[in-house]
C-alpha cells in the first residue's frame, strides 16, 4: 500500500496533556513537514538516532528529515505515561509501514523511551526522544 504524504501547514498544536504528546508528534510527523517536527522538540531536545550518539539542533533536524522523505505515516501507541510534576516519562509503540516514493516496501518499528518536560506556557515538548529504547540496533546484515 502506497501512502502520499503532503505537506501542509508548518505548526501544529502542542499539548497540555502529556498523555497527548505522542499524537501530537504523530500529527506533525504526518503532515510531512520537518518545521512542524521541529515544535515538538525543546530547541536543545536530543534524538538518539543510535545508541549512545545523540544529536540535537540541525542534525535532529537532518535525522527526522530522513524519516519524512520516506512519505509514509507514523502510527503511535502510548504503552505508558509517567508524570512527576513538569517531566513525563513517555513509552510508546511506534510503526511506519508501507511502501516508499521509490517503490521499496519499508517496515521500521520501536519501543520509544522518551522524556517530555512541560514548558512555561503549559505545553508539552520532547527533552530526549529516544524511538528505540533500549533496543539494539541490527547491523546490516542482521547480526547485532
Amino acid at each position: 500500500m502506497s501512502h502520499d504524504l503532503t505537506t501542509h501547514s508548518t505548526s501544529v498544536p502542542l499539548s497540555d496533556s502529556a498523555a497527548q504528546h505522542p499524537s501530537v508528534f504523530a500529527r506533525a510527523f504526518n503532515s510531512g513537514n520537518v518545521a512542524a517536527v521541529e515544535q515538538v522538540y525543546e530547541p536543545e531536545g536530543l534524538l538518539v538516532t543510535v545508541p549512545g550518539q545523540p544529536v540535537t539542533g540541525t542534525a535532529r533536524i537532518a535525522a527526522n528529515q530522513r524519516l519524512l522523505d520516506l512519505g509514509l505515516p507514523i502510527e503511535v501507541r502510548p504503552r505508558h505515561v509517567y508524570v512527576a510534576d513538569d517531566i513525563a516519562l513517555l513509552i510508546v509503540d511506534w510503526t511506519i509501514d508501507g511502501t516508499d516514493r521509490d517503490g521499496r516496501p519499508v517496515h521500521i518499528e520501536g519501543t520509544a523511551t522518551d522524556v517530555a518536560r512541560c514548558g512555561p506556557d503549559g505545553r508539552w515538548r520532547y527533552i530526549i526522544d529516544n524511538p528505540f529504547g533500549t533496543a539494539e540496533p541490527e547491523t546490516h546484515d542482521g547480526e547485532r
